[in-house]
């Protein structure tokens, strides 16, 4: 399964950088496959693996305040590994052989 989250503490001032830096650090420590962005942090692995990150996650954002905000959307395909990557290399070989046929958008 592939798993967006973002997490942040709310009401704890007009900066989360430092409650985030310890939810991707629980991330990157996990060595399950992610990729964090601007707006959220995908992981790849089990249902079991992936909720673990996140419950761990959350937690270390607790930290820093007493209400969480945690947004998830989840693509679970059983039997699919390397779909962190696969999705996008897909899209680009699709969007690569339409620029060589010339067929435009």
């Amino acid at each position: 399964m592939l798993l967006a989250f973002s997490v942040a503490p709310l009401g704890s001032g007009e900066s989360v950088t430092a409650a985030v830096a310890d939810a991707v650090a629980v991330v990157r420590s996990s060595g399950l496959p992610h990729r964090t962005d601007a707006m959220f942090t995908t992981i790849e692995g089990d249902w079991d693996e992936v909720f673990d990150v996140v419950r761990r996650a959350t937690e270390a954002v607790a930290a820093h305040g007493d209400r969480i905000s945690l947004v998830m959307k989840a693509d679970i395909r059983p039997g699919h590994t390397g779909e962190l990557t696969g999705k996008v290399d897909r899209v680009d070989e699709h969007l690569r052989r339409r620029s060589e046929t010339g067929s435009g958008a």
